[in-house]
């Protein structure tokens, strides 16, 4: 069970420096969270998600190391692993 951190904007930041160091986290962007500068987790190997349907709603283009996924494949992943919330 690795550690998954939900990270949207307003603590955007914190949460990306915490996960960079975190050698079993996962992050999922959610919300606004898919306008944030994900490179530094890439960088440290770190697995990176965000929501379809955030980021079809915000128009944005993603990262190619980013998985982009659906609603029931972030309930799995959260029932995988330990929830780490800054959403």
């Amino acid at each position: 069970m690795g550690n998954l951190y939900l990270v949207d904007r307003p603590f955007g930041e914190n949460a990306l420096a915490l996960a960079k160091d975190d050698r079993e986290a996962k992050v999922v962007l959610v919300q606004d969270g898919v306008y944030l500068e994900t490179g530094m987790l890439n960088r440290a190997q770190i697995k990176v998600y965000a929501i379809r349907q955030d980021v079809q709603r915000r128009g944005v283009t993603l990262p190619g190391y980013i998985q982009i996924i659906d609603y029931g494949q972030f309930a799995d992943l959260i029932v995988e692993n330990k929830v780490i919330n800054f959403a």
